[in-house]
């Protein structure tokens, strides 16, 4: 309930909050709840993507990236996500979560999210994700054109690249697992 409380929030305050460059990094002020808390008293490590998922939300609300989608009839999908944590957020803590976008490849966004608190970086979520519409996967480039900017990519880290790589060959070695069996030639005896 927590969650959507603050989901709830973030729309109410939508009305007064100026678009964004799709380039920009937007910012969402939260503080931590009891609700957001483990057994040692900080915020749960899980905790920390699902608020990355309201920090999204206001990027692709105040950026348009929903228009674009819409006009696509796309929904979003996050593929995969990674997190760094550096400090811990405690009971009633305020912090505030940096949005941007990293860059793009032929099929994923990249997106990265700040947990920022007393001027620090205390973790970070990464997140691949990309648009679906009825007809397939909305290219990257041409989703980023529409939004203003350009088709190729800002130049990417090489660990972030690297992140990507190592999640495709995740997914390739899943599937491999995965396949049923080859069937053997029943023999005749």
């Amino acid at each position: 309930m927590n969650l959507w409380f603050r989901l709830f929030l973030m729309l109410l305050r939508r009305p007064w909050r100026k678009p964004v460059d799709a380039s920009a990094t937007t910012v969402v002020r939260m503080r931590v709840w009891p609700l957001d808390l483990d057994l040692n008293r900080h915020v749960t490590n899980g905790r920390y993507f699902t608020l990355a998922d309201i920090g999204r939300m206001d990027y692709v609300l105040r950026s348009g990236a929903f228009r674009v989608a819409l006009r696509h009839k796309a929904v979003p999908i996050v593929g995969d996500t990674w997190g760094k944590f550096r400090r811990e957020l405690r009971l009633f803590e305020a912090f505030e979560i940096h949005t941007r976008m990293l860059g793009w490849d032929n099929k994923w966004t990249f997106m990265e999210h700040r947990f920022v608190s007393k001027g620090r970086v205390v973790g970070v979520v990464v997140m691949r994700g990309l648009f679906r519409a009825g007809r397939g996967t909305v290219a990257p480039g041409e989703f980023a054109l529409e939004l203003g900017l350009p088709e190729q990519s800002p130049s990417m880290p090489a660990w972030l690249t690297d992140w990507s790589r190592n999640c495709n060959d995740m997914s390739h070695q899943l599937r491999t697992q995965e396949a049923p069996p080859a069937r053997q030639p029943e023999t005749v005896g």
